[in-house]
């Protein structure tokens, strides 16, 4: 045997080398593999936006304005697959990225015919060319041959099913279409996993001839194509499925961008800007429901007024559904200002968490007594939306007819900055004006939020009191914080929802009947209208307004905002609310009023008004002390045995007997009805103590304060500012003067009106006929 043994050691050295060289070619010339080297031809790359079902949101091509929508292999119908495979290349799963035995037919079809016959391009080598069109425009052998190594380049990086998915996405399907998922949405109107025999073989063919075979164009040619490909798969599929999905017209409806969420779609694309795919958690369903409802709503709207819309699930916290704009189509509209993300005033949003947390703090229950009256803190006197006041109301009453003064009366005990706090310890973010510090205006709108941010805290009500923040895809990392308590989120939510324990029924019963808590607002002005509301499934946000904060007067939360929540809640969960059984930290209990006390713990005497309040952890704080008058809320008095009129031992002409009192804040006390009014208050004095009524009794003046600032109606010159003078304290006639001149007289317990036509400094004087008075300074702007 003759060896060489000098030869075999060259020729080993000689493979090695050139393997080398291909190697070293390799990592210098890679293929441009989506996502690796961002090549050229892909930038900005086509992304396009899905819904939880896949269904296209949104498609933002890339800069050759193509249409892209990636998928996987499990996404697409396998009847398509197969359809490719034997159409394009049967030995895909076999061959390394070239068939040596395709390449030498076409090669002698094209030495005998003298032209191409047919191709033999593998599977993998379109993919390469797909990937590099401009390197492949022309025919030429130079190209062919760099096909061929971008193919087994291809090969050695990726398994056959990343090469096939490539295939799926980026085949030309015709006009700005690529893949076929994107060619299925759009012809066909139906995901590509849902393919009929003759559908998956109607695209599998279109990659041949995109511009000539558009079944929307041509769709002769494209049935003959088709049928071709159909013949080719008899022995897959047998000759009856073959013949009856010939029998099936070619029918494709016109392309047009898919436009579902487009805020959305734009907000999830800057979050993801890398990303060519973006599945979302919106559920397609829900979104062209809420979509259908803001549109019915554009012809009752005034000209330039939006409305946007959040839909999060409670349990997940995904958004199934969001309108930032009531039309992406009207500019006029602010169509492309997302107010979902729009930082606005609430209004009386707010208010559910005051209490709430008031009820976490241990200064209420669910019927705490509250004053609903004319009153001044520090200089603030808030009003109430309808003008009017409703005197003694429990917590209850005025959380849901959203009365403005009981609420700042809880945040004057809470304290703004307290609140303030813990809103944003529990994820709400709040704006404040630059410079500005929380005070009680916060309760009534004085800060800024959006509906992402009250949506998200509104979860709390449903969710034991843990408020989340809404979350756009379904891999996002859960946020959340506890806002309140269980006990206090299941006290809210029933008092909003049911009205409490007694089961009031809550504004005309929708909500009782439906089982959703909810609760409007309505900023300064009427710039803003907010209706946000909760049920055992959802949680749903609806704002009103004009993006350039332009007032809508006669725009309310309760009249333009709620009704469109109801409906989505209509159209989105027909679920029967389940029933909910209070946590352990809430118990039941009767309480009386004026003391707040429960009533096994007050002598029957002292209650005048018995109620039914949820308690929670089996607490029942007092009344707030009171505002206006010094002294404890259970008093001794002492009356004439004789007669029963009051006396004191310095002045009492006979017998006296102690009785005890329980005494109604004195703001209150002209509010009384009849019946109240006599066990409330004492009776009148005996003639002898008359002239030495009790020191306590003073005289104050509770309808202004000192150093009060009041302002003229509009501009300077304006209407004369009427104030309303009222004191507490005073027994028979009170005499009031201003600037040392008598103004006017009234009885006890009676308010005088007064106009201020003068700007400057008032002093403002009460007397009664017992010598005692209270002075107050203003000044008139």
């Amino acid at each position: 045997m003759i060896r060489f043994p000098g030869s075999v050691s060259r020729l080993r050295w000689i493979l090695a080398g050139l393997l080398a060289i291909l190697l070293l070619a390799d990592q210098l010339l890679p293929p441009p593999l989506p996502g690796s080297s961002n090549p050229a031809h892909l930038a900005p790359h086509a992304q396009v936006i899905l819904a939880r079902d896949g269904t296209p949101l949104r498609a933002f091509p890339d800069r050759a304005h193509i249409w892209r929508h990636p998928v996987r292999v499990a996404e697409v119908s396998p009847r398509y697959v197969e359809a490719v495979l034997a159409y394009e290349d049967r030995f895909f799963r076999w061959h390394p990225g070239v068939n040596p035995f395709a390449l030498l037919r076409a090669a002698g079809q094209w030495l005998w015919h003298g032209h191409i016959v047919s191709g033999g391009s593998t599977l993998t080598m379109q993919v390469a060319r797909m990937l590099e069109p401009e390197a492949y425009a022309s025919r030429s052998l130079p190209a062919k041959l760099r096909q061929m190594a971008r193919a087994v380049q291809l090969e050695l990086r990726l398994s056959k099913t990343e090469i096939l998915e490539l295939y799926l996405t980026y085949a030309p399907m015709g006009g700005v279409l690529e893949g076929v998922e994107s060619a299925s949405r759009a012809y066909l109107g139906k995901p590509s996993l849902s393919l009929s025999h003759a559908e998956a073989a109607l695209l599998a063919v279109l990659p041949q001839s995109p511009s000539r075979l558009r079944p929307d164009r041509f769709p002769g040619r494209a049935r003959e194509a088709r049928d071709k490909v159909l013949d080719r798969l008899v022995r897959e599929w047998g000759e009856a499925t073959v013949k009856e999905a010939k029998q099936e017209p070619v029918i494709a409806q016109t392309l047009r961008e898919p436009l579902l969420a487009p805020l959305f779609a734009e907000r999830v694309r800057k979050l993801y800007p890398k990303a060519q795919r973006v599945d979302t958690t919106l559920d397609a369903g829900t979104q062209a429901s809420v979509e259908q409802l803001v549109a019915a709503r554009l012809a009752v709207l005034p000209p330039r007024v939006s409305m946007a819309a959040l839909v999060v699930d409670n349990a997940t916290l995904e958004v199934r559904a969001y309108a930032g704009s009531a039309d992406f189509s009207d500019a006029e509209r602010f169509s492309h200002v997302d107010m979902v993300q729009g930082r606005r005033s609430p209004g009386s949003a707010l208010k559910p968490f005051l209490y709430g947390l008031a009820l976490d703090e241990g200064l209420i229950h669910s019927e705490s007594l509250l004053s609903d009256v004319p009153q001044s803190f520090a200089g603030y006197q808030p009003g109430n939306f309808q003008a009017s006041f409703s005197g003694p109301v429990g917590v209850t009453e005025a959380l849901q007819k959203s009365l403005n003064v009981p609420a700042v009366e809880v945040l004057d005990r809470l304290g703004p900055q307290r609140f303030v706090s813990l809103l944003r310890r529990g994820g709400l973010k709040l704006d404040l004006p630059r410079g500005a510090e929380p005070n009680l205006s916060v309760i009534l709108g004085g800060v800024a939020v959006n509906l992402e941010g009250m949506v998200g805290a509104y979860t709390a009500f449903a969710r034991g009191g843990v408020a989340g923040k809404p979350r756009y895809v379904s891999d996002a990392p859960v946020e959340e914080a506890r806002l309140m308590s269980e006990g206090a989120a299941f006290i809210i939510r029933d008092v909003l929802e049911s009205g409490g324990p007694v089961a009031r029924q809550v504004e005309g019963s929708v909500g009782a009947r439906r089982g959703i808590m909810w609760k409007t607002g309505t900023s300064f002005g009427f710039r803003d209208a907010w209706a946000v509301g909760v049920s055992d499934r959802y949680t749903v946000g609806v704002w009103v307004g004009r993006p350039d904060g332009t007032p809508n007067p006669g725009f309310f939360g309760a009249n333009v905002a709620a009704p469109m929540l109801v409906d989505v809640f209509s159209a989105i969960d027909d679920a029967r609310p389940a029933k909910r059984n209070p946590p352990a930290s809430v118990t039941q209990a009767k309480v009386c009023w004026p003391l707040g006390l429960r009533a096994d713990a007050v002598p029957a005497a002292l209650c005048h008004h018995e109620r039914t309040a949820w308690l929670l952890n089996d607490s029942a704080p007092p009344t707030f002390p009171d505002r206006l008058r010094e002294g404890a809320a259970r008093y001794t008095d002492y009356r004439d045995a004789a007669t029963g009129q009051r006396v004191r031992t310095a002045c009492a002409p006979g017998e006296m007997k102690s009785v005890e009192m329980a005494r109604w804040p004195a703001a209150l006390e002209p509010w009384l009805d009849a019946a109240t009014r006599e066990r409330a208050l004492p009776p009148a004095w005996a003639p002898s103590c008359a002239k030495a009524q009790a020191p306590e009794a003073g005289l104050k003046i509770v309808s202004i304060t000192n150093g009060e600032t009041i302002r003229r109606a509009g501009s300077v010159g304006g209407a004369a500012p009427s104030l309303r003078l009222e004191a507490r304290g005073g027994q028979q006639e009170l005499i009031w003067l201003v600037d040392g001149q008598q103004v006017g007289r009234a009885p006890a317990g009676k308010a005088l009106h007064h106009a201020f036509p003068e700007a400057g400094r008032h002093t403002v004087t009460v007397m009664d006929d017992s010598g005692r008075y209270d002075r107050v300074e203003i000044s008139v702007r």
